[in-house]
């Protein structure tokens, strides 16, 4: 037995020999292969003989391959210059990186402020590891996807440059303030009704300006409602929009959160972007009595309660405000308010 472990231990040095001298002799040649071709460039009337061409276009060639070839199973590969700033050439060291200001799933949000033009903006920086491992490409891209339309709507938050490196992607948008709104609504509970009028008023100009995009979007919820220095609002986050939905066409991917599900998507039913307005009055709701409407701490009660129980509308709120509730979280998404002419209607 001691004769076999000596003969393994022989043979596992003689192999890791004969790997250390071949993984020297192949860098030495890529370093000599190197200089030929640097050599090469530097000679003018040389470059212009057909054949060196030939070679160097080659090389070429396969630099091409090898940055089309990254991470093959999905669509992660983006382009190295998809800045929206034309002809510059944006990286993570351009930026002075100041603090955290949120995390997630898939990496977090800096606070970051360009080393050249002293502006701040939000950097959210997304590992691709995670993003493959969780199957979650879709989402991100889609959200890249939204963000590349260059939106320009006050109360959507704007993308500036978009990069990536080896391992992580790049948004780097609008720097927005003044928190998320569900850190205000849990701070005081609830909004008076001018205060939550408002506020609804500038999400539903968000939404109505996406679906005018044909982009339904899906996750509206406090968490995802910043508010900028002068108290506006801001929609963030389009992980789960959906795009190229006309005005009368549906989906059926069943997404969002538990809180804020129509009836519809719970029951996997074909659904428009009426789930928007859905969505809106929930918010809405929170906004003036402190809950969602549907709450429960038991998710099949919630679930049951959105299927089947009337909203409870307490009189602190004025008719015109119950009214709108009542046109928002109306169940059947044919009859619910902006069904017709949508923003305008």
């Amino acid at each position: 037995m001691a004769v076999t472990e000596a003969g393994c231990d022989l043979t596992y040095c003689r192999m890791r020999g004969i790997v250390a001298v071949l993984a020297a002799f192949i860098k030495e040649r890529k370093m000599g292969l190197n200089d030929f071709i640097q050599k090469l460039v530097s000679t003018p009337h040389i470059c212009q003989h057909v054949e060196v061409n030939s070679l160097l276009k080659i090389d070429e060639n396969q630099n091409e391959e090898v940055e089309n070839n990254q991470h093959p199973e999905s669509p992660m590969c983006l382009n190295s210059q998809s800045s929206l700033a034309e002809d510059t050439q944006i990286k993570p060291c351009d930026f002075d990186y100041l603090r955290i200001i949120g995390k997630g799933s898939f990496g977090k949000v800096l606070l970051a402020r360009h080393k050249e033009s002293t502006q701040y903006y939000a950097v959210k920086v997304l590992q691709k590891k995670i993003i493959l491992k969780k199957k979650e490409q879709k989402h991100i891209m889609a959200e890249r996807s939204v963000l590349m339309k260059n939106i320009k709507h006050p109360f959507l938050v704007g993308l500036h440059y978009s990069f990536q490196t080896n391992d992580k992607l790049y948004f780097v948008l609008d720097y927005v303030n003044g928190g998320e709104l569900f850190y205000h609504l849990q701070r005081e509970r609830v909004f008076l009704e001018p205060r939550a009028r408002f506020y609804a008023a500038e999400i539903a100009s968000a939404l109505g300006y996406l679906h005018s995009l044909h982009i339904v979007y899906r996750d509206l919820k406090p968490e995802n409602i910043l508010l900028d220095s002068q108290g506006h609002i801001v929609l963030t986050d389009f992980g789960l929009c959906k795009e190229g939905l006309e005005p009368s066409g549906t989906t059926t991917t069943f997404c969002g959160t538990p809180e804020y599900l129509a009836p519809e998507v719970l029951q996997k039913q074909a659904y428009d972007r009426t789930v928007d307005w859905w969505c809106l009055g929930s918010v809405l709701y929170e906004m003036l009595y402190g809950l969602p409407p549907f709450y429960s701490r038991n998710t099949a009660e919630m679930y049951n309660n959105i299927l089947h129980k009337a909203p409870v509308l307490k009189p602190n709120v004025s008719n015109a405000g119950r009214e709108l509730l009542e046109g928002l979280l109306q169940k059947d998404r044919t009859k619910r308010l902006g069904v017709k002419d949508d923003f305008l209607g």
